[in-house]
Order: C-alpha cells, then sequence, then structure tokens
C-alpha cells in the first residue's frame, strides 16, 4: 500500500521548525503537548525516517527531518493554493471556557459578542472547574476562559468582582452548638471549600463536611437535600429550593477572571474583555449583584 502524507502531521512538522521548539508549535497549533508529539511519531512511522534528535534539552531535525521539512512546506503551500483558487475557507475555531459558577450568564455574552465580531468563526465552549480550565488554557487547547479567582492568584485579566453567599434549604435549621456544622462543598482541590471552611471556624463553628461534589449541580442538590449550608458566587439567578442565609459570617467577594492563552489573536482577546466587562457593568447598573447563581 502506497504511503500517504497526512496534513496536519506536515503542518506540526512545520510549525516546530517555525516556532522554535515543541512547546511553542503546540501552542500555535492549538493542540496538546502529546497530540503534538504523535503527530511527529505518525509521521516518522509512516516515512520510516528518524526527523528528530536529542539536542541538550530540546530537540532538532535530522538531515532526514530538513528534507522532510521541505518536502512539507511544498505539499502544504500547493494544498493551501489549490484552496484559495476553488474559494475554499478553513474553519476558524474558537474555543471558550468557563467555570460552572458564570457559565449560565456569562457564556451567552461571549457568543453574541464573537459572533457578532467574527460572523465566521466557529465558538466551542468548554465547562468545567477552574483548575481543570486553568490548565487547559497554560496547554494551549482553549483560547480564554472565564475563572473564579477564589484564591487571588489565579492570575489572567479580573472582568469583574462576585459576591460569595451562603445558601441553605428552606427550613432548614442550623445544629445545636455542640454538634458538627454541615457543609456542602466542592470537592479539593477547591479555593471556594478553603473560605468555607476558615469562614466557620473563625466564627466559632466546628465544621464536617456532609456533602461533596465535583460538580455545581452535584453541590446544589446537597444542599437542596438539606445536608448543610454551600458557599457559592453570585452571578445570576437564586439556584431553585434554595435561599440565601444571612446569619452567617460575610465572607466578601471573588474575581472573575479572563485566562488566555499564548498567542491568541488581539482582536478576539479584545473583544472577549470588552464583552466580559459589559456584562458585569449591565449587573450594576440595573443592581442584579443581589441575586445568586
Amino acid at each position: 500500500m502506497a504511503t500517504t502524507l497526512d496534513l496536519d502531521h506536515l503542518r506540526t512538522l512545520v510549525a516546530i521548525s517555525e516556532c522554535g521548539g515543541f512547546n511553542k508549535a503546540a501552542v500555535v497549533l492549538h493542540i496538546s503537548q502529546p497530540a503534538l508529539s504523535q503527530h511527529v511519531r505518525l509521521l516518522e512511522r509512516s516515512l520510516k525516517r528518524k526527523l528528530f534528535v536529542k539536542d541538550g534539552r530540546g530537540m532538532k531535525l535530522t538531515a532526514d527531518g530538513e528534507q522532510v521539512l521541505g518536502e512539507a512546506r511544498a505539499v502544504l503551500a500547493a494544498h493551501d493554493q489549490a484552496l484559495e483558487r476553488l474559494q475554499v475557507r478553513s474553519e476558524r475555531v474558537v474555543v471558550v471556557g468557563s467555570s460552572e459558577h458564570s457559565a449560565e450568564q456569562v457564556l451567552p455574552e461571549m457568543i453574541r459578542a464573537l459572533h457578532a465580531a467574527f460572523p465566521e468563526v466557529t465558538t466551542r465552549f468548554e465547562i468545567g472547574r477552574s483548575t481543570q480550565l486553568a490548565d487547559s488554557v497554560d496547554k494551549g487547547t482553549v483560547d480564554f476562559a472565564f475563572v473564579l479567582a477564589s484564591r487571588g492568584n489565579e492570575g489572567g485579566r479580573e472582568i469583574g468582582r462576585l459576591p460569595l453567599h451562603w445558601y441553605a434549604a428552606p427550613g432548614w435549621t442550623p445544629p445545636a452548638d455542640d454538634a458538627p456544622f454541615p457543609l456542602v462543598a466542592f470537592e479539593e482541590p477547591c479555593a471556594l471549600r478553603e473560605r468555607a471552611l476558615t469562614a466557620l471556624g473563625s466564627d466559632g463553628h466546628r465544621v464536617a463536611v456532609a456533602g461533596q461534589s465535583s460538580t455545581l449541580e452535584g453541590v446544589i442538590a446537597g444542599v437542596r437535600a438539606g445536608l448543610g449550608v454551600a458557599l457559592l458566587p453570585n452571578v445570576g439567578r437564586t439556584p431553585v429550593g434554595l435561599v440565601v442565609r444571612d446569619d452567617l459570617p460575610d465572607v466578601g467577594s471573588a474575581g472573575l477572571n479572563m485566562l488566555t492563552r499564548r498567542g491568541l489573536d488581539p482582536e478576539v482577546e479584545l473583544t472577549a474583555i470588552e464583552a466580559g466587562e459589559a456584562f458585569f457593568a449591565r449587573l450594576s447598573s440595573d443592581h442584579l449583584l443581589d441575586i445568586a447563581v
């Protein structure tokens, strides 16, 4: 069977050469480091040639690699020119991430803003925990993400602040003074969980985690079932079946930060920042920051 060259693998080879290394090439190509390395391995296997060798801490092209690089550029140039003559546009995708706390309110703003500014762009979404999203942005698999900056050292640009409120089921009553105070929280690691434990402990409570979940829905379900109270940010509306508890210690607020991957199109970044800041300005002017998640 004749060998067929994979265009994505050829683009990976060219990107590594132009970017000066595997890490930067992965960011530019918007793929993970393992995926990029797999492209190289598959290309080497297909051509039965070693394309890279170790060079100190990095890698450098072999003589065969240099030859394949020249052919890769020629193949890609011919391919791209053919698409241009046929007036075929490649799909442009922007991947937007949001923590669960802000997804319902902030993501629609991003969709509208990006579609208005870049109608030819396809938008993909990822919803998850802030720590996971930060890792995805760092790896370059997410273009930008909105994360809850509960610790204050998450980096990025703060686009607004979210008050933190305590929530419980209607009719829930605190335990007797000598009983553990039940908390429903996200699974560790979680800065919100740490802040809740610290605040309740400083208020003289002996705290016990009565329920935990890796998702916002799971935490809300536990509170709704009467397992205990939860500390959550205020973003848009009160979860069905919960009420705010004003008799617990004030925990202040947390920033909603926007993290961006290296090499992101500056116009896309500016559009996202403006949309996020406009969202918070509207909430502030409409006095809606006292309505919870």
